[in-house]
């Protein structure tokens, strides 16, 4: 698992966080709308809040499935959150399209979780069965240059993933 090298990260931490939000929830709404009721198998716990923790990158994720809406803000501040996941940004994407083992990365110490288990499972098993892609979810952002865009996203996730995960479930 490739990490993001700090170079290309130290950006992130002058970027405002309106244009990054702005950026994060665009992609979260195509994801949604390509997979309608990905937040309905959470059952009871789609009220939660769940937090994302890219170990490198200074940024947190959080995701509120009850309004579909995603915040970000920078690891300094406070978060408010039910259920946290930490792990490397390429690992947690990985994750959200299922293809790596969770459970053996948690055991194996690769991924963090804290705060409601119960709720990250949950999550975990609302991903694993909505088959996200995100090279195709996200190539149709780029309109016509979605195929194109789809083979670049595709072969970025391939080679920070180094081949170690692919499809597991």
């Amino acid at each position: 698992m490739q990490l993001i090298p700090p170079l290309l990260t130290r950006p992130l931490g002058v970027v405002p966080l309106v244009v990054i939000e702005r950026i994060c929830r665009l992609m979260f709404k195509r994801i949604g709308t390509a997979h309608p009721g990905l937040f309905e198998r959470l059952g009871e716990h789609k009220a939660k809040r769940y937090a994302f923790l890219p170990t490198d990158v200074p940024l947190a994720f959080v995701v509120e499935p009850a309004s579909e809406t995603i915040f970000v803000s920078r690891k300094t501040a406070e978060l408010a959150a039910d259920a946290v996941t930490e792990a490397p940004l390429f690992m947690l994407l990985a994750l959200m399209e299922g293809r790596c083992d969770a459970d053996a990365l948690f055991f194996s110490r690769d991924l963090s979780v804290t705060g409601d288990m119960e709720a990250m499972l949950a999550m975990r098993n609302a991903l694993d069965a909505s088959t996200i892609d995100l090279s195709k979810d996200l190539a149709r952002l780029a309109g016509p240059f979605a195929p194109l865009a789809g083979r670049v996203i595709g072969e970025i996730r391939n080679r920070a993933l180094g081949g170690e995960a692919t499809a597991w479930n």
